[in-house]
């Protein structure tokens, strides 16, 4: 086969990279009890590679931008360049795990190549490990993510998967001639099925509108409006004290229990997520205090799923959205149900449903259009529902899993990761923005205890690891 086009949300994520500081890398850490055994883990993750065929496709862009990349077949494909093993030395920990994770973090792909790499970290104290799985946003979104992880991992150490290898994508890479021909016929095909449905529509939606002018033209007012909330450039950032974007990275993590925070969400009449984010504002607000500089909104970037059960595996199925929250409200109950209020809100917009047309008007745009989108939010912050029971990855346990998203411009990028009853957080940090990356994270670590206070006077603060 000659490969499958791009959704304009994957080809998103791909042409903004051509600014350094919006590279769209996701890295996780599979924090492990024991080392796996190497063959099974080989044996899985050459199986997941057949089972979601983008893992051994490269990207091919058109010329000029004339229609989305296409993933095609690498025909060259080497299981052991993107799956690797390695010791860190001995008396290494944790933090040199975080260590190696920062610096595959910063570090681009080899494009030629399909954009993924795995690496097992054996040798840690006390005979733990850990795998480290580097993406691009591209090829999955964080629930498309855990879909794959859920393809490699065990509920059991002793299970007994299907471990039969699925034959292997055959395709070819086209040339730059074929590759054109290709992208102006899908562009042709996706024009043509587009009139068709707004042919198939305009009968129903003429006669709506004579009937009901003044709503037709309220909806068509609504929804304008709408898609402006999302791709309108930012003039001025809300903060004073974060820095000019750059492409250096300080990773941390925290710890903090499910049940607490969603007793606290309770409390306050909000959602779990309602509550993170209500922690994630404070420690930015705290973080501000400490430098003597004011803060009183935060823009947060936050991820919205668009998934729907019939949606193939990997991919991305969210939309980015840039809201305005509170900082300053000392009472976290209060923060919480004022947050709670904002992104129901935004929950419900009108340019949701618009989410491919959006990506492929932004694809259209000069990068220094991306930048002002992005590059003045101080805060990006994802919920990715996780594993609610412990998982084994080919023989060894899983006691964590952290996910450091892109901070895609931002100041900061906190991602909350739910395992077996924690929320593993995940902090990537941009350096050129927070001159002090450390006294931040000790701002968040005293934000998400005044927010579990909200459960219980013996609620359990969050811990590093």
């Amino acid at each position: 086969m000659a490969g499958t086009r791009m959704l304009h949300s994957d080809a998103f994520a791909w042409y903004m990279e051509k600014d350094p500081v919006l590279r769209s890398t996701i890295v996780a850490v599979n924090r492990l009890e024991s080392a796996p055994d190497w063959e099974s883990l080989h044996h899985r993750i050459d199986r997941l590679t057949r089972l979601v065929p983008s893992l051994r496709m490269r990207v091919q862009a058109p010329p000029l931008r004339i229609g989305p990349p296409r993933w095609s077949v690498d025909e060259n494909f080497d299981l052991a360049y993107h799956l690797r093993r390695s010791g860190l030395g001995a008396g290494a920990g944790w933090d040199d795990v975080l260590e190696f994770a920062r610096t595959a973090a910063m570090a681009d792909f080899d494009r030629s190549r399909p954009l993924w790499e795995f690496t097992l970290l054996e040798g840690l104290a006390g005979g733990e490990a850990a795998f480290v799985t580097k993406l691009h946003h591209s090829l999955t979104d964080g629930i498309g993510g855990m879909q794959l992880a859920a393809l490699v991992v065990d509920l059991a150490p002793d299970a007994h998967p299907d471990e039969s290898l699925p034959p292997a994508p055959i395709g070819h890479s086209s040339s730059v001639l074929g590759l054109t021909a290709r992208s102006i016929a899908d562009d042709l095909v996706e024009f043509a099925g587009a009139t068709a449905r707004i042919a198939r529509a305009v009968p129903g939606e003429t006669v709506s509108a004579v009937r009901h002018p003044l709503t037709a033209a309220k909806t068509v007012f609504a929804t304008t409006a709408s898609v402006g909330r999302f791709v309108t450039p930012v003039s001025n950032q809300l903060s004073s004290e974060l820095g000019e974007r750059r492409t250096g990275r300080h990773l941390a993590v925290l710890d903090v229990p499910v049940d607490r925070l969603l007793a606290a969400s309770r409390a306050a009449g909000g959602h779990l997520n309602d509550a993170f984010l209500a922690a994630l504002t404070d420690g930015m607000h705290r973080y501000h205090e400490r430098r003597g500089v004011p803060l009183d909104e935060v823009r947060v970037t936050m991820p919205v799923s668009l998934r729907s059960g019939t949606d193939p595996l990997g991919g991305n199925r969210i939309t980015l959205t840039r809201i305005r929250m509170p900082a300053a409200i000392a009472e976290p109950a209060d923060r919480i149900k004022h947050i709670s209020r904002l992104v129901s809100q935004w929950r419900h917009e009108p340019a949701l449903g618009h989410a491919q047309e959006i990506a492929f008007g932004l694809n259209l745009l000069p990068r220094a259009y991306l930048g002002g989108m992005f590059k003045r939010v101080e805060l990006l912050a994802s919920d990715v529902p996780g594993i609610p029971q412990p998982v084994w990855l080919a023989g060894a346990r899983v006691i964590g899993y952290y996910a450091f998203g892109p901070t895609i411009g931002s100041g900061m990028n906190a991602t909350l990761m739910s395992y077996a009853g924690t929320c593993n957080i995940g902090v990537n940090v941009d350096t050129g923005a927070v001159d002090d990356p450390e006294a931040l994270i000790d701002c968040l670590r005293e934000a998400f205890e005044d927010v579990l206070a909200l459960a219980a006077p013996s609620a359990a603060a969050p811990a590093p690891t």
